[in-house]
């Protein structure tokens, strides 16, 4: 046997990898930066691949399972995570395969009838949730956001939601694949909503609306995947944030635009009530008919129209948007 190592691979051994991941119901993710392949004899018999801090792609031929070739790839795969600095690690799989890879130090977090997320910390996710956790003996509510940038469109929601609750935790996404920095939409969000006593801003770490809680790639029925990613997500709020943290109701923006936050929104109405959360859907705030977006926003930065967003943000926002976008910063 032999081990080789891409990053990721291209050409020719990325469509073998390909073959190989397809013959067994799994889809490689262009995520992917990492891939390690077990052969013999010039055939593949093992695979898998990680995507920033999470194992993925994991596969072993059907006929050689059960000679401890998962451990060879897990083994490659960790060493790698660790060379890059990656200590907290995760792993999407089957709800099937829960036992093999707890043998491997991984944790489940939550699951549904399709997929499985785990960790290599035991507990860490509820761990996380009960650091934020605050006693309060009214109602505690929630919102997530993105914020990317920061508009009075949000603004307009958090301070709706925090009226209608005696304790706000605010999330906003935390990982880096959006135009504005993680950091800077946090700040922005903080000095946007500093003067509401009864917010909290969190951020969401890799344990909702993220990379990590969105798994497509083992799933067969890609029509549905997003669905099912969704549903996994809701999980994980449902039975670890709201219960270590005593939320009862979530606040949502309707969403006439996106069809991806449309078909989230449906799935939060669905499920959540039955988990004893109580969704409520907040109207989008206006400007001349028109729904306050943060892409309406990223598209007059496009077209050099900074001044034109001092009505779509706060003034916090808007100042640093003339810092970073304005006429000042090019000149």
């Amino acid at each position: 046997m032999h081990i080789e190592r891409g990053t990721p691979f291209q050409g020719k051994k990325l469509d073998d990898l390909k073959a190989f991941l397809q013959s067994a119901g799994l889809k490689y993710e262009e995520g992917v930066y990492f891939s390690v392949c077990l052969y013999e004899k010039g055939e593949m018999l093992a695979t898998g691949s990680l995507d920033g801090n999470v194992f993925k792609c994991i596969a072993v031929r059907e006929d050689r399972q059960g000679e401890d070739l998962t451990a060879k790839i897990l083994t490659e795969l960790r060493q790698e995570a660790i060379r890059r600095g990656q200590k907290h690690l995760f792993l999407f799989t089957k709800p099937g395969n829960l036992r093999m890879f707890r043998n491997f130090g991984f944790y489940s977090i939550a699951s549904t009838p399709e997929a499985l997320l785990m960790e290599n910390r035991k507990n860490g996710a509820r761990d996380y949730a009960r650091s934020l956790a605050e006693e309060c003996s009214g109602t505690v509510g929630t919102a997530v956001v993105n914020c990317n940038p920061f508009t009075l469109g949000h603004r307009y929601l958090i301070e709706t939601a925090s009226a209608r609750c005696d304790l706000l935790h605010l999330f906003v996404v935390t990982e880096d694949r959006s135009r504005f920095p993680a950091k800077d939409r946090m700040e922005l969000v903080r000095a946007g909503t500093e003067d509401l006593p009864n917010v909290r801003v969190h951020e969401t770490g890799p344990y909702m609306i993220s990379s990590v809680t969105f798994p497509t790639y083992f799933i067969k029925d890609k029509t549905r995947s997003q669905d099912i990613a969704c549903r996994l997500d809701l999980e994980i709020f449902a039975g670890i944030f709201a219960r270590e943290m005593g939320i009862t109701v979530r606040f949502v923006g309707t969403e006439p635009n996106c069809p991806v936050t449309s078909a989230y929104n449906r799935q939060m109405l669905s499920f959540l009530p039955t988990q004893g959360i109580r969704v409520e859907e907040i109207p989008r705030k206006e400007i001349d008919g028109v729904p306050i977006s943060a892409s309406r926003v990223r598209a007059l930065i496009d077209q050099g129209q900074i001044e034109k967003t001092a009505e779509l943000v706060p003034h916090t926002t808007y100042q640093y948007l003339r810092m970073h976008y304005g006429k000042e910063k090019s000149e």
